[in-house]
């Protein structure tokens, strides 16, 4: 007879608590430096320590240093820079509008404006990105009007979506900047496609798929794995760990004992689990990965370690399910200090040009607000013509459809 103890089911538990602080000891961290760089050719199988460690360039004094450090130009760190911190201030303002009832609802990305600008710097103009909804850093690094941003989130006459879409539910094709899905996960499938067609095409351009750590417990996450490694799509599979979904802790979707990271090599995928918050790290792993795609070497499987800093969304109170002040405790810190910081070590960046910097920025995003709201707003109306609603469905009208349209009055 077996004197196995009855049988217990495992449901994991968030590492802190409202009142309690969070203990981060479960990120196993790596010093800036440590971790090797391997040959763009490498074997997936051959990754699979860097899947568990954790690639860092910039160390706690703002030094850059180790086998990832990248050339990169001034000019181009001021960029961004410029694009995080413009990011910030959009965001934080967007926010207010919301609060003032001037759109539904809004996400902000606080906390991980490294992840999406460094990454649109390190992709080539032709390159598609498939987001989620927490990548405006992408479009704020492409320098996409404020305007036209503004406007889709309002849901204005001037809504470049036609009010089809709900807000922070960008598109943007000229700036590579794929429809964003409400619906979690369909952005990765989605993109390997795209990948795989353009490898069909003999073209050089490749897809950048964007998932959430919760949102790789969906089956599309795992289907999208397949067909990359099967057909080696030039894709770049990107796994935000911002440590939390709505409001679950990152290992109810499996990150407890392993690494969202170690799936991919686990699915023939060379993977990555690199420091989020480093700017100069982000550069260089996106980089890196963009030319083993470019280059037919196959896909490869980021997983950028964050932190949500803020809520969920605007409709979200994180403070019912964690510490109020986690983001000050955790120890990768803020990525805009941290680049602040290497910039102003290498000459190239002021404590007095930061703060002129923030208010010609924030001047930028109030005029560009002030602007939107003349086509309306949630709370004034001025909502698309209803007559846009039989528009860019069919290439050509069919009848019926101009029938409804006459019916309609428009």
């Amino acid at each position: 007879m077996s004197q196995c103890k009855p049988l217990t089911l495992h449901v994991p538990e968030p590492s802190g608590r409202p009142g309690h602080e969070t203990d981060f000891s479960y990120l196993h961290l790596a010093a800036a430096g440590a971790v090797r760089r391997p040959p763009l050719d490498v074997q997936p199988s051959d990754t699979g320590d860097l899947a568990y460690a954790l690639v860092r360039v910039l160390d706690d004094e703002g030094n850059a240093v180790g086998p990832w450090v990248a050339e990169i130009e001034p000019q181009l760190l001021r960029r961004g820079m410029r694009a995080m911190m413009k990011t910030r201030i959009f965001d934080a303002r967007m926010v207010i509008a919301q609060r003032q009832k001037k759109m539904s609802f809004y996400m902000q990305s606080l906390g991980e404006e490294a992840i999406g600008t460094a990454h649109a710097m390190a992709l080539q103009e032709g390159d598609m990105c498939f987001p989620t909804y927490r990548q405006q850093s992408l479009l704020m690094a492409r320098e996409v009007p404020l305007v036209d941003l503004i406007c889709q989130l309002l849901s204005n006459r001037r809504d470049p979506m036609k009010g089809r879409q709900l807000p922070v539910l960008y598109s943007v094709r000229a700036a590579g900047f794929f429809s964003v899905s409400g619906n979690l996960a369909t952005q990765f499938i989605q993109a390997v496609g795209w990948a795989m067609a353009s490898a069909i095409k003999g073209d050089t351009k490749i897809a950048s798929a964007w998932i959430g750590d919760g949102s790789t417990a969906e089956s599309d996450f795992h289907t999208a794995l397949t067909f990359a490694h099967v057909y080696q799509a030039p894709v770049i599979l990107n796994v935000v760990n911002n440590q939390w979904a709505i409001s679950t802790f990152q290992t109810l979707a499996g990150g407890e004992s392993t690494t969202f990271a170690a799936r991919g090599v686990g699915c023939g995928i060379a993977s990555l689990r690199v420091d989020g918050n480093d700017f100069l790290a982000v550069y260089a792993a996106s980089r890196w990965a963009a030319e083993r795609a470019r280059c037919n070497l196959g896909p490869t499987l980021i997983e950028w370690i964050t932190y949500r800093a803020g809520p969920h969304s605007t409709s979200d109170d994180p403070s019912k399910y964690r510490p109020a002040d986690d983001w000050s405790h955790f120890p990768l810190g803020d990525p805009i200090a941290r680049l602040k910081q290497h910039l102003i070590r290498i000459g190239v960046w002021s404590e007095q040009e930061h703060q002129d910097t923030e208010q010609e920025l924030e001047a930028q995003v109030i005029a560009a607000q002030k602007e939107a709201e003349r086509y309306g707003t949630l709370a004034s109306g001025q909502i698309p013509d209803p007559a846009t609603m039989f528009e860019d469905v069919y290439k050509d009208m069919p009848e019926h459809l101009r029938q409804q349209r006459r019916q309609l009055g428009v």
